[in-house]
Order: structure tokens, then C-alpha cells, then sequence
């Protein structure tokens, strides 16, 4: 037999009105000082109000001037910031860029080496302060994650640091931090959360736990992303969204994404495209891909997600799941060409070099991909 290991948040929240419990997480840890990771955008349509009013029982400071998926000196200006000052707790209010740099201070914050040290060998990381995810978000599963992404300028792309002491000890699912979220960022994070299930239960690193929380996403995001994008009432869809993004998230963390991503990074390093629609717009060309070599596990998850089809063939039921990702894709009016970020032709080159390069994910992919397949995947969507 063989043995699997899957490590998550130790406390989860969820549900309207979970963020209260953040008053007990301060109790119950302690909690002296707090040091608040969130950025203007969330501030200024009072998201983090409610955070703000419980965390005046203590010390406390905000950091609100991350930018969008932070840089390495973007994460390095805020550590020299805080410098030596001791926090007893960070909490992370917002997106993935946000999360992502509130566990990179978690595991930087008076320790004795640098971002640039975990660029090279993230094993070396350890914990120094305790951490509380809150997402505004339904998608980046940054919220469960041992990972954090950052941009490296100077390559064009972008990096993961890898470590289980960046998952977080508090997670708070509160459907009221995303009940006003825009229909455009609720398509962006919702395909991205998709993308973390469908890859994550195709990857070569599957396991039955990861399995457990990929086939669990995919119902949640399959049934309700369309409802969450077309209805902005809709709060049990957006709930159900939240959830599925966790279990994305958690799934990651067992198994690992593939090429979408791997190939995603230059997009967002280079052009600075959102992550979310860098992922949507190679999602289905990815999976197209890939069917001949995962068409038994895509045909297993349209059975957990569409169990009316189960009297399909295999190809079928495969084609079905490719299907529905593009046409989610469609229906929530997410770019599906490159042409319209202003990438050319002669691009092609870089990306296909770039891509190539993310082998960290791209050993996960159930098919190897040559320089000339990763080149075919890009032309697809030029």
C-alpha cells in the first residue's frame, strides 16, 4: 500500500459572518500586536473594516500598499519597513498577492535569512509568526496553500516558494468579504479556482487525498461559478465558490498544478496579465493537450461533477469536462486571446523559452512537453 500525507489550515472558518471568530483567534492566542496585510482597493469598499474595529483591543499596523502580484523588491521594501519590530500575529486580508505576502512575512519576520535566500531553497524556511487568512476573493486558494508566487522582473516571470510551514493556522471563509465582489473578478478567481481542481486531479502527484478535495471543488465551482457571475444575490453561490477555492487550494497543496500555470507565469511576469485570466485563456487549450494522456481522470471527474453522464464513453465524458471549461470560460467574458494584451507574434520565442523554464509545475503535467508543444499551445491562443 502506499502511504500519502496531506497537511491544512488546522482551524477553518466559514460561513456568513465567520470573521467574529477572529476575536477568539486573538484570545485564544494571546495576541498582543498584529501586523494586517491588505491593500487599498479592499480598504477603500470597507472590507476590512470589521478587521480593523476587532484588532483596536490591541497593537496594531496596516500595510495597504502591496501591489498587485507583488515583486520580489515589492515584498523586500515591506519587510525592511517592518524590520525588527516583533508581531504576534499576521493577518492577511484580500486576494492571493496579499495572502501570498502575508505568509512570506510570516516565514521571513526575524529570521536569519532573506527572500532572496528562499528564491534558492525554500527548505530552509521555518514559521516565526502565526497567521489568519481572510479572502476577498473566490479563487487564488493562497488561503490553504504552503505556496507564495512572486514576480521576478529581471526574468520575466514569476517564482514559487514551496514550504508546509507557509500554511496558515487560521483560515475565515466569510461570504460577506465577497458578496460585492465585481462579476470580472469573480470570473478571473473563479476559472483560476478551476483551473487548481481540474489540474491538480489530471497531475501525476495525485493522491486520494488530494483527489478528495479536487473531485469536492470542481462540483462546487462547475455548478456555481455561472450563478455567482450571473447573480450578484446569489450568496449561496458565492459561498459554494469560496469553498471550492479552499479545497482548490488544499488540493494544490497535495498534488500541485500543471501546465496552465507553468505556462501562465510569463504572461503575468512579461505582460502582466491577471493570473486568473492568463490561466482561463490556455485552460481548455491545455487540457485539449493533455486528454490522450489524462482522458480516464477527466472522465472520472465528469462522473463526481456531472454523474448524469456516467453512461457516456470515456472520450466523451473527457470532451465534456474540456467543454465545459471553455464555454465557462465564454460565459463569463473572460479574453481568450493574447492579441488583446498586446502579445505579438514575435513573442513567441520568449514565451515558449519562459514556459519551458516553469519545470517546477511542469513535472506534475501527465504528458512531457516539448519546446514545439508548449510553441503549438501558445499559437493557440495568439
Amino acid at each position: 500500500m502506499q502511504s500519502y500525507q496531506l497537511t491544512i489550515p488546522s482551524n477553518i472558518y466559514a460561513g456568513k459572518d465567520s470573521i467574529d471568530n477572529l476575536v477568539d483567534i486573538i484570545d485564544k492566542e494571546n495576541v498582543n500586536s498584529i501586523l494586517v496585510f491588505t491593500d487599498k482597493g479592499v480598504r477603500a469598499v470597507g472590507l476590512c473594516n470589521k478587521v480593523e474595529e476587532i484588532c483596536k483591543t490591541v497593537q496594531y499596523r496596516i500595510i495597504d500598499d502591496l501591489t498587485a502580484e507583488p515583486a520580489v523588491a515589492d515584498v523586500e521594501r515591506v519587510i525592511n519597513e517592518v524590520g525588527s519590530i516583533k508581531y504576534d500575529l499576521i493577518i492577511g486580508v484580500g486576494g492571493g498577492s496579499v495572502m501570498d505576502a502575508s505568509k512570506l512575512a510570516s516565514i521571513i519576520l526575524g529570521a536569519d535569512y532573506s527572500l532572496r535566500d528562499l528564491l534558492k531553497d525554500s527548505s530552509i524556511a521555518k514559521k516565526q509568526i502565526k497567521t489568519v487568512m481572510i479572502p476577498t476573493t473566490c479563487g487564488t486558494g493562497s488561503e490553504a496553500t504552503c505556496n507564495a508566487i512572486v514576480a521576478i522582473p529581471e526574468q520575466e516571470s514569476k517564482q514559487g516558494i514551496v514550504n508546509n510551514c507557509m500554511i496558515p493556522d487560521y483560515v475565515i471563509l466569510d461570504v460577506n468579504m465577497i458578496a460585492k465582489l465585481p462579476p470580472k473578478i469573480i470570473a478571473a478567481t473563479g476559472v483560476d479556482a478551476l483551473a487548481h481542481v481540474v489540474e491538480c486531479f489530471t497531475s501525476k502527484k495525485a493522491t486520494i487525498l488530494s483527489d478528495t478535495y479536487a473531485k469536492e471543488g470542481a462540483c462546487k465551482i462547475f455548478h456555481n461559478i455561472r450563478k455567482a457571475y450571473n447573480n450578484a444575490d446569489d450568496l449561496e453561490a458565492k459561498a459554494e465558490m469560496m469553498l471550492g477555492a479552499f479545497y482548490g487550494g488544499v488540493a494544490i497543496t497535495g498534488s500541485g498544478t500543471t501546465a496552465v500555470h507553468a505556462l501562465s507565469y510569463p504572461l503575468g511576469g512579461k505582460y502582466h496579465i491577471a493570473h486568473g485570466v492568463s490561466n482561463a485563456i490556455l485552460f481548455a487549450y491545455v487540457m485539449e493537450f493533455n486528454k490522450d494522456g489524462c482522458k480516464d481522470r477527466l472522465a472520472m471527474l465528469c462522473d463526481a461533477v456531472y454523474p448524469e453522464l456516467a453512461v457516456k464513453s470515456i472520450d466523451e465524458k473527457a470532451d465534456y469536462i474540456i467543454k465545459e471549461i471553455a464555454d465557462i470560460v465564454k460565459d463569463t467574458n473572460i479574453p481568450t486571446s493574447l492579441e488583446e494584451f498586446g502579445v505579438k507574434p514575435d513573442d513567441l520565442d520568449f514565451l515558449v523559452q519562459a514556459g519551458s523554464q516553469q519545470t517546477r509545475l511542469l513535472v506534475n503535467n501527465c504528458k512531457e512537453l516539448s519546446l514545439d508543444d508548449i510553441r503549438y499551445i501558445y499559437k493557440k491562443v495568439m
